[in-house]
């Protein structure tokens, strides 16, 4: 009697003996109608900042460090005194340089009074052409010896101006390891000066970014396209002022197959030091691509699949390829996926292979 009932007589009989039907339950999910556009791709690589004239002061002559005028850390003005070396020694010969010279000059000038005394006497036939050439030879041996003395005189002069040593450029003192006292000679590190109105960030780019963006590393007008740059600090925050690719070599390192660039930024602040590491990151503008929310994408192993909509509202799992966008929130789709595809967004993660889906 009951196979007989209709099915809504049934449910009534049911529901009045107080049995509980299964109640069915549908899920909404967010889709989206998968289309091409442009997107900004932010390209990032490791980076260490040097200062744009990054000097490493040594002496140019021995003796003993007598006083040290700077600190570390300390801005200094191109020409300022850095140190000073015992200039004893120094000024001693270059009085004996300046001593032999005025020896020298006084024979050079008795040389050039016999020489033109002997030409007269030449001229009116009472010497010989011997001694007229043996005074010119004399003459012209004094001129020489006058012209080394000069040069050790003026070779003087200059080691005791090394004993004063200046800063070469504009820029800050680097890390101070020596004391007043020591005994100093050529090669001698006593600091770097750190020139960091500007700064370079070095950086290494893949071979093949740079096909058809690069020739060589003095292609000026290719430089100028690069878009502006950023550096990330270790810590993530973001230095506010953006750089410049000023240099990019005209070779490929053979071994890691990657060309070596530097983006300069201005400094105005100090803020930047040589040695201090971080990120450029290049942003990098790419038309016409296919990109997705990154909550629509299922990872499952080593594969991404995304849920297409068939025209039945069913969803079916697609393979896709992808890369992130690098903004934390898209992917860029290479492959799977065609324009005008729907797929689950928002709830992905829930979606059973051939599961109706509102939208």
């Amino acid at each position: 009697m009951i196979k007989k009932l209709p099915l809504f007589a049934l449910t009534l009989m049911l529901a009045a003996c107080g049995i509980d039907m299964p109640k069915s339950t549908q899920s909404s999910y967010e889709t989206i109608t998968v289309q091409n556009s442009d997107i900004v791709f932010p390209l990032k690589f490791s980076a260490k900042m040097k200062g744009q004239y990054d000097v490493i002061i040594q002496p140019q002559v021995s003796g003993q460090l007598m006083e040290i005028r700077v600190t570390e850390g300390q801005h200094v003005q191109k020409g300022d005194v850095l140190f000073v070396i015992d200039s004893r020694n120094a000024q001693l010969e270059l009085e004996a340089a300046e001593a032999n010279l005025l020896a020298a000059q006084a024979t050079e000038s008795s040389a050039l009074l016999e020489y033109e005394g002997n030409k007269n006497l030449f001229e009116k036939g009472i010497i010989s052409q011997f001694m007229l050439v043996n005074s010119k030879n004399a003459y012209d041996r004094a001129k020489a010896a006058t012209s080394q003395a000069k040069a050790a005189a003026d070779r003087a002069r200059v080691n005791l101006g090394f004993c004063t040593i200046k800063a070469p450029v504009k820029g800050y003192i680097g890390s101070l390891d020596i004391t007043p006292g020591t005994q100093v000679s050529p090669g001698t590190y006593l600091t770097m000066v750190s020139g960091n109105e500007n700064m370079h960030a070095e950086f290494s780019i893949n071979e093949s970014f740079l096909e058809d963006r690069i020739v060589s590393g003095k292609n000026d007008k290719t430089l100028k396209e690069f878009p502006n740059v950023t550096f990330l600090m270790k810590n993530g925050a973001e230095y506010p002022l953006k750089g410049r690719i000023t240099s990019v070599s005209g070779t490929v390192d053979r071994v890691t197959g990657s060309v070596a660039c530097k983006a300069t930024f201005p400094n105005p602040n100090g803020v930047l030091y040589s040695g201090v590491q971080g990120t450029i990151v290049i942003p990098l503008h790419v038309n016409n691509v296919m990109v997705i929310p990154q909550t629509a994408v299922v990872r499952l192993q080593d594969k991404s699949l995304v849920y297409k909509v068939q025209p039945d509202s069913t969803a079916t799992a697609v393979t896709i390829t992808a890369e992130a966008a690098g903004n934390g929130k898209d992917v860029v789709v290479t492959s799977g996926l065609n324009v005008g595809d729907r797929i689950v967004t928002v709830g992905a993660n829930n979606v059973q292979e051939g599961q109706q889906v509102l939208f």
